[in-house]
């Protein structure tokens, strides 16, 4: 038995349940789990040499601009403040990310801690997941105002989060601790059983 079969993620027992509750359509909204990420969190002077090494390890500079995504290679780099950043990336990278960046780090003033088993990641995608959030969110969603490439921690019917838009669908993770994973999912649930049924027309 090895240390992956002994591994469970908070949400694993509702996966056939998320399969169930999403949709097609234009009303159509998506719900998954994507458990064990890699999450790194980075702390730093943005201005320092480091910044400038652990961006040319990375293949991207880290995001300055408040509550941006710099994308590199299979790593997703969210911007949590003006000396802090979210490194996440595949199941299973994190021994190497973290290697790499501590080599960029050097000997100067910075953390690097690994944060992964404290939260887990629910996707929710499709023409209605706006909608969705929009309902526990009181952040402005609109496209013109929340785009790709765009982050934020913020509440989700009380629950505190870090909200990424990945694309245009639109797609958005909500990466949350694993204490609130099952209320959060709770609640997605309930949020999105409306788009399960055909809208009513007079």
């Amino acid at each position: 038995m090895t240390a992956d079969t002994l591994r469970h993620s908070p949400l694993g027992h509702l996966a056939d349940v998320f399969a169930a509750h999403s949709t097609t359509g234009d009303r159509g909204v998506g719900l998954r789990e994507i458990p064990f990420l890699t999450q790194l969190d980075l702390q730093l002077d943005p201005h320092g040499t480091a910044a400038q090494r652990i961006g040319r390890a990375l293949g991207a500079p880290l995001p300055t601009d408040p509550n941006t995504v710099a994308v590199a290679g299979a790593l997703r780099v969210l911007w949590l403040g003006p000396e802090e950043w979210l490194v996440v990336g595949p199941d299973g990278s994190a021994p190497a990310t973290a290697a790499m960046l501590r080599a960029a780090l050097e000997d100067e003033p910075g953390s690097l801690v690994d944060v992964s088993a404290n939260r887990t990641t629910v996707e929710l995608s499709g023409p209605a997941a706006r909608r969705v959030l929009e309902k526990g969110c009181a952040l402005d969603l609109h496209p013109r105002a929340f785009t790709p490439g765009r982050c934020a921690q913020t509440l989700l019917s009380k629950v505190n989060v870090v909200l990424h838009q990945v694309d245009l669908e639109p797609t958005y993770r909500l990466l949350v601790r694993g204490s609130f994973a099952q209320y959060l999912a709770d609640w997605l649930l309930d949020a999105t059983e409306e788009y399960r049924h055909p809208r009513l027309t007079p």
